[in-house]
C-alpha cells in the first residue's frame, strides 16, 4: 500500500462548469499542468476503460528533471469511473525507466456544490515513492489554482 495525498479547494464556479473542465481535453491541457510545466495530449477517450496520454514538459528542467525524458513526464491514464457532474477516477502510470516511479496511482477528482461555488477534492492513492510528498502537494495545489482560474472566468 502506497502513500495517499489529498488536496481540495473551493472555486467560485458551479459544479457543472468545474466537472466539464475535468473532462474536456482542451481544458485539461490548460489547467492541469502545475506551474512551470505545459502539456499536450497525444490521445483522449472519455469513457470508462478509455483514457489519455499526456506529455508534460518542464519550462526549466534543470531544477526538476523529467521522469520520461530530461525535460518531460509522460502520463498514461485510464478512466476507471466517470460519474457525470460529480467524480472522475483515473488509474495513472508514469512512463519511466526509474523504478521509483513504477506502479499505478489512482487519482480521484470529486466535485460537490459548496457555498460560493464548488468544492474540488483530489485524492491520490498509491503515489509512487519517487514523487516527494512536498512536491506532490505543491503540484496538486498548483493544478487546483489553475483550475480555479480557468473556471472562474
Amino acid at each position: 500500500m502506497g502513500r495517499t495525498d489529498v488536496a481540495s479547494r473551493i472555486v467560485a464556479a458551479p459544479p457543472d462548469r468545474v466537472y466539464r473542465a475535468l473532462t474536456d481535453p482542451e481544458a485539461l491541457v490548460m489547467w492541469l499542468p502545475p506551474t512551470g510545466m505545459s502539456a499536450r495530449l497525444e490521445r483522449f477517450d472519455l469513457r470508462p476503460g478509455g483514457g489519455f496520454r499526456m506529455v508534460l514538459t518542464y519550462t526549466d528542467a534543470s531544477s526538476s528533471p523529467g521522469k520520461a525524458t530530461p525535460d518531460s513526464d509522460v502520463v498514461e491514464a485510464r478512466f476507471d469511473e466517470i460519474v457525470p457532474g460529480a467524480r472522475v477516477v483515473q488509474a495513472v502510470d508514469f512512463v519511466s525507466d526509474d523504478p521509483a516511479f513504477a506502479g499505478t496511482m489512482t487519482m480521484t477528482w470529486e466535485v460537490t456544490a459548496a457555498e460560493g461555488g464548488s468544492r474540488v477534492d483530489i485524492r491520490a492513492d498509491d503515489v509512487p515513492a519517487g514523487i516527494s510528498a512536498e512536491d506532490h502537494a505543491t503540484g496538486l495545489a498548483s493544478s487546483l489554482d489553475n483550475l480555479a482560474s480557468h473556471v472562474e472566468r
